[in-house]
């Protein structure tokens, strides 16, 4: 069952306030920069009360739609997320980058509680409606963030806590944000930390098996510098040409931001920097494992990296593999 924090809604209405008008507070703190933002750009009230409104089903669909396979792709990592945070009172949403919500996963006894706050599928949790609050500031700052109680700019959202991660689709582009939010008056400190670090490695998760997914035909090679920004992965054809990449490979490997990547030889793209490094040893190591495997025949190791003999040989030379 779900348990309630008491704030009360005037204070907490006049410090968000007091906070969001002051000259300096916006410039120091991020919290206050986006109660400056729901405060003067967005025109919203702290104190404001209305109750939650979703869209029609057909409207839902439509936002639905364009996510189906990265929803397909990611309901093992969200059955997985919830299987962990479920039992402490916690849901587990996605949205789209609009910040509609077009999935969920919750415990039945929660969700009266959750449907009453607006944590449901359908309704609108962008900063421009619901001001600062986990999953709108989390696609508006696009990074992860964590929004504890009293740290929601409407009083009346200051029951919850919600902690947030940005999902980047195949192109790099922001599509998503995963939520864990949490209905419980006492989740401590120690424990939101815990979900937060589960949120962010879900996210990475749902980014990098979309990513697989899309280029499932490529060659994937992988650096071993993951963190917060994202796994390191790159998609190369059988023509060792450089035909995808991920947010994170995309800045790691200055690759620009359009959807669409100039397709660039994978000889160019792997040279120099230190993540680069750990692509080339991913990438000599996987040579090696199928030229063992082979016993040293490169036209079998080559069928079983789906190339030919001479792009074989010529990942070897770029990568010094002496043929055995």
């Amino acid at each position: 069952m779900a348990h309630t924090s008491h704030t009360n809604p005037a204070s907490h209405a006049d410090r968000v306030r007091e906070a969001a008008e002051s000259r300096n507070g916006a410039a120091s703190s991020a919290l206050v920069a986006s109660w400056r933002r729901s405060l003067k750009r967005y025109g919203l009230e702290p104190d404001e009360r209305r109750t939650p409104d979703f869209l029609t089903q057909q409207a839902l669909r439509l936002a639905r739609q364009p996510l189906e396979q990265l929803l397909r792709v990611a309901s093992p990592s969200l059955d997985r997320l919830f299987g962990s945070v479920g039992e402490a009172g916690c849901s587990v949403l996605m949205t789209n980058a609009e910040g509609i919500i077009v999935e969920r996963r919750g415990m039945a006894g929660d969700e009266a509680a959750f449907r009453s706050w607006g944590l449901w599928e359908g309704a609108d949790w962008s900063e421009a409606r619901e001001g600062t609050n986990g999953i709108g500031t989390c696609l508006a700052e696009k990074r992860p963030v964590t929004i504890h109680q009293e740290q929601h700019f409407h009083s009346r959202n200051t029951a919850m806590s919600c902690i947030d991660a940005p999902i980047y689709d195949h192109q790099g582009a922001l599509v998503a944000a995963l939520d864990v939010s949490s209905c419980r008056a006492d989740l401590t400190g120690a424990f939101s930390q815990l979900i937060a670090a589960s949120v962010c490695d879900t996210a990475r998760r749902i980014e990098s098996d979309n990513f697989r997914a899309h280029f499932e035909g490529a060659r994937i090679v992988m650096g071993e510098r993951h963190g917060r920004a994202g796994a390191v992965l790159l998609a190369i054809d059988s023509d060792d040409v450089v035909i995808g990449a991920t947010r994170a490979a995309r800045q790691e490997f200055a690759l620009g931001d359009t959807p669409d990547l100039d397709p660039r030889p994978a000889a160019d793209v792997l040279s120099g920097s230190p993540a680069k490094s750990d692509l080339a040893a991913a990438e000599r190591a996987e040579l090696k494992r199928a030229i063992l495997r082979a016993n040293g025949n490169m036209s079998e190791a080559a069928r079983s990296l789906g190339v030919g003999r001479a792009t074989l040989y010529r990942r070897m030379n770029r990568l010094g593999i002496e043929p055995s």
